[in-house]
């Protein structure tokens, strides 16, 4: 990665995770709301599920898919722990909104 952003192939392989986290699974579409609802705000995971009408635990699972992935990360520990977007998705943002709006 260069100091002006992420590098072609950075953003390649951002682009494939992605496609495969919010549009090749069957959670996608309630991970893009969860990612909506990040860069609005930080937030914990008994907020995402009050806010996005969700079962805790459906929460807690596809925040962890999205951590796994490097797409979110968590700041705390345990049931107060919050999460934002990590560095990397934030440079890649306006490519995670189009497939998001692609899969809407």
């Amino acid at each position: 990665m260069t100091a002006a952003g992420p590098s072609k192939m950075d953003q390649r392989t951002m682009e494939g995770t992605l496609w495969h986290v919010l549009a090749g699974t069957k959670g996608g579409p309630n991970r893009a709301r969860i990612l909506r609802a990040l860069d609005e705000r930080p937030r914990n995971a008994n907020q995402l599920a009050d806010a996005l009408d969700l079962d805790y635990k459906t929460v807690r699972h596809h925040l962890d898919v999205l951590r796994e992935k490097n797409l979110v990360r968590r700041s705390g520990d345990d049931y107060g722990a919050i999460y934002l977007p990590t560095d990397r998705l934030r440079q890649c943002w306006d490519t995670c909104e189009e497939i998001i709006d692609s899969v809407s």
